[in-house]
């Protein structure tokens, strides 16, 4: 017998192939006559042949199955505006608040909190530039510091570094405020922690937040702020780790085009 084996492209990664046998009358029904090592490479050629159409249709198929991931090529500069719509100003923004207050950037998908820092008599507290440490890595990187007449407003990813908890699970805590279950020094930070109440991880703001108490074993990543001539606040880029659960900063549902404000979200 001989096997002829045909490969016909359809269209771009599909393949059908055809096995055309004929029977040699010579060659006859002997097993003797039977070229053991050929007929293995032509069962071989086979499947792989088989296994190529195979993959064609595969890699098509997981084409279209899997979207594309969208977002953005840079930081965009949005200005912070107030539930009214207004651009937020210093006199807005409370010390001590037993409230949330989240806004989203750089992406419509990712929350950050805004916070005035202060210390247990409320009075705002200077957030100082400072190099920031990551656990994880044992690396660290620079914070620019607080903005704002008394460089006290800071803002941080609300998404807790640990499994990815968001607000209101995160939050604020005011300077002095002890947390059930949870060990830190009040005098080694005494201008108030964000704690996440899944699973205990705690930071700093007063430190870039810096981690305070695990299991996160990152930071949270800091929103850089400008604070302009007319007292109003910008949100103009990011650094520090990646915001939990992104591959990079930059992936998420972007703002609509044009826009150039993101309003504050307060939460109760």
């Amino acid at each position: 017998m001989r096997v002829n084996l045909f490969l016909f492209p359809i269209k771009k990664n599909y393949y059908r192939y055809v096995v055309i046998t004929n029977t040699m009358a010579d060659q006859g029904n002997n097993e003797k006559d039977v070229d053991w090592s050929k007929r293995n490479f032509l069962k071989a050629m086979i499947i792989i042949a088989a296994g190529a159409a195979t993959v064609g249709v595969v890699q098509g198929a997981v084409r279209d199955i899997i979207t594309p991931q969208v977002g953005i090529t840079a930081f965009p500069s949005l200005t912070i505006v107030g539930t009214d719509g207004k651009p937020l100003k210093y006199s807005d923004i409370p010390v001590n608040s037993a409230n949330i207050w989240v806004y989203y950037y750089p992406v419509t998908d990712d929350p950050n909190f805004l916070i005035n820092v202060a210390n247990s008599k409320g009075v705002p507290q200077e957030v100082p530039p400072q190099d920031v440490y990551i656990p994880a890595t044992g690396g660290t990187y620079h914070y620019p510091g607080g903005v704002g007449p008394n460089n006290s407003i800071v803002s941080y990813s609300a998404i807790c570094q640990h499994l990815g908890c968001k607000p209101p699970i995160i939050h604020p805590y005011p300077a002095g405020q002890s947390i059930p279950g949870v060990v830190f020094s009040l005098e080694e930070h005494p201008n108030g922690v964000i704690h996440c109440g899944c699973h205990g991880s705690t930071y700093d703001p007063w430190k870039g937040a810096a981690v305070v108490t695990g299991p996160t074993t990152h930071p949270l990543p800091p929103v850089w702020l400008k604070y302009n001539s007319d007292g109003t606040f910008t949100a103009y880029n990011m650094n520090g780790p990646t915001i939990y659960g992104r591959v990079d900063d930059f992936v998420g549902t972007p703002f609509p085009t044009g826009t150039t404000t993101t309003p504050i979200t307060i939460i109760a």
